[in-house]
């Protein structure tokens, strides 16, 4: 099996990550406090891949967020087990800031059951 190098000048093999695997390992990130995924809960407001680095802008429920630190470094942590990711760079923003409105609809009506 083959894998293609992330960076023409770079000797070595690679492997090409997109921003699909890098979205399905963030439904995996947790706020501890809600029963919820951070993509779900809308706290990923994007993600960029260029070679083997992960750029995510995301924030968090409130400013002060006792568990920030927490998910935060469980999101870089998860990202960068992915094979191909040389770094994950996490870009904490406030704005916009979020709002229940920004919880996906599915994610919306488990809270409700």
């Amino acid at each position: 099996m083959y894998k293609i190098a992330l960076d023409p000048y770079h000797e070595g093999e690679g492997t090409i990550v997109t921003k699909e695997e890098v979205i399905e390992v963030l439904k995996t990130c947790y706020d501890p406090e809600i029963p919820i995924n951070i993509i779900d809960l809308g706290l990923v407001y994007g993600v960029e891949v260029e070679g083997d680095r992960v750029h995510i802008k995301m924030t968090l429920t409130m400013p002060g967020c006792p568990m920030g630190e927490l998910i935060i470094e469980n999101v870089k942590r998860k990202v960068e087990a992915i094979d191909g990711v040389k770094e994950a760079k996490i870009e904490l923003v406030w704005d916009p800031p979020w709002t229940p409105e920004r919880i996906s609809e599915e994610a919306m009506k488990r809270i409700m059951e």
